[in-house]
C-alpha cells in the first residue's frame, strides 16, 4: 500500500507514520510529498492508496492545509481513522555550538509556533525563517556550515548527521499532534473497529448571517445527546464574513441520533459535507 507523507524522511508526519504502522500486516510503502496538498491529491487522482496527515497540534491547534483540502480541494477523499503522536522537537545544528553563537532557526511554521516562547527567550538574537518541513529544515542546515540550527526531531537529526543541541524545547509538557489516515470514499473499508467512533464534518449555510444560525445549527446535536468534540470556523475564501464549519462527534454518521442530527442539519445549512466517520484514538 502507498502512504503520502509530508516529507522528507524525517520530518515529525514520518516519525509518527512510522509509529502507525509498526506492527501491522501487509507491505507499507511510504511516499514523500513536499506538501499537505499533495498528499490529499495524491489520494484523489490514485498515485497513492492512503494518505497520513496532520490535522491537530495540541499547542497550536488546527493544521488548517488539512482541513482546507479536505473542504475544498477535493470531494473524494475521506478520513478513515486517526493517530495521536506525542511530539519532542529538539533544537539542532551541523555542529555543537553555544546557543549565543546562532543567528537564523529554520523549521516549519507550526515547529516554529509551537517553540515560541523558547525562541523568544534562550534564542532572541536568532532570526527565525520557514522551511516547508521540519525535515527540510534539518537538512538545509546539514548543507551549511553557518551560524544556523534547525527545529526538528531526533529521527532528523540522526539521519543527516546533525548534533542535538537542546531537546524538549517544545513550549509545554504533553506537546502532540493528531494525524489522519485519509482514503478515496469509492475505496475498500474495513468493517470493524474497536472502541468508540468519531464522525467529522464540515458544514456553512446562506443563513449564517442571521442571528442565532449556529446556535440553531448545533441545537441539532444537543437535543439528541450528540457529544461535539471540537468545533471551529474558516474562511470560505469568498469573501469577509462568509466561513465554513468544522466539527468532530461522538458516534457514527450512519447511525442512531448521530445520523438524525445530521439529516436536521441539513435543513439549515447550504452545504454539509461528512468528512469522515472513523474510530477514535482517544
Amino acid at each position: 500500500m502507498r502512504i503520502a507523507y509530508l516529507g522528507p524522511e524525517g520530518t515529525n508526519s514520518h516519525e509518527a507514520l512510522l509509529a502507525a504502522t509498526a506492527g501491522e500486516d501487509g507491505p507499507h510503502e511510504p511516499v514523500s510529498l513536499g506538501t499537505i496538498y499533495d498528499c490529499v491529491i495524491a489520494v484523489q487522482e490514485g498515485s497513492a492508496e492512503r494518505a497520513f496527515v496532520p490535522i491537530e497540534n495540541a499547542l497550536e491547534g488546527s493544521v488548517n492545509a488539512t482541513l482546507d483540502a479536505l473542504a475544498v480541494e477535493t470531494e473524494d477523499v475521506e478520513i478513515v481513522g486517526e493517530h495521536v503522536h506525542a511530539i519532542h522537537t529538539c533544537l539542532i545544528a551541523k555542529h555543537a555550538r553555544e546557543l549565543s553563537a546562532i543567528e537564523t532557526v529554520v523549521s516549519h511554521p507550526q515547529a516554529n509556533a509551537q517553540c515560541a516562547h523558547f525562541l523568544r527567550t534562550r534564542l532572541p538574537q536568532a532570526t527565525v525563517l520557514a522551511a516547508s518541513s521540519t525535515a527540510e529544515a534539518v537538512r538545509r542546515v546539514a548543507e551549511q556550515d553557518d551560524a544556523s540550527a534547525a527545529l526538528g526531531s531526533r529521527t532528523a537529526a540522526e539521519l543527516y548527521d546533525c548534533e542535538v543541541l537542546c531537546a524538549d524545547v517544545d513550549d509545554a509538557a504533553g506537546n502532540e499532534t493528531r494525524f489522519v489516515w485519509l482514503a478515496r470514499r469509492d475505496a475498500a473499508r474495513a468493517g470493524g473497529g474497536h472502541g468508540p467512533w468519531k464522525t467529522a464534518i464540515v458544514f456553512w449555510g446562506v443563513g449564517a448571517e442571521a442571528p442565532g444560525w449556529l446556535v440553531r445549527c448545533l441545537s441539532e446535536f444537543a437535543f439528541r445527546g450528540v457529544n461535539l468534540t471540537r468545533i471551529e470556523s474558516r474562511p470560505r475564501k469568498q469573501g469577509l464574513g462568509r466561513y465554513m464549519f468544522f466539527a468532530d462527534l461522538e458516534g457514527r454518521a450512519a447511525e442512531g441520533p448521530v445520523a438524525e442530527a445530521l439529516e436536521a442539519l441539513r435543513g439549515h445549512v447550504e452545504h454539509l459535507r461528512v468528512l469522515g466517520s472513523f474510530p477514535a484514538a482517544v
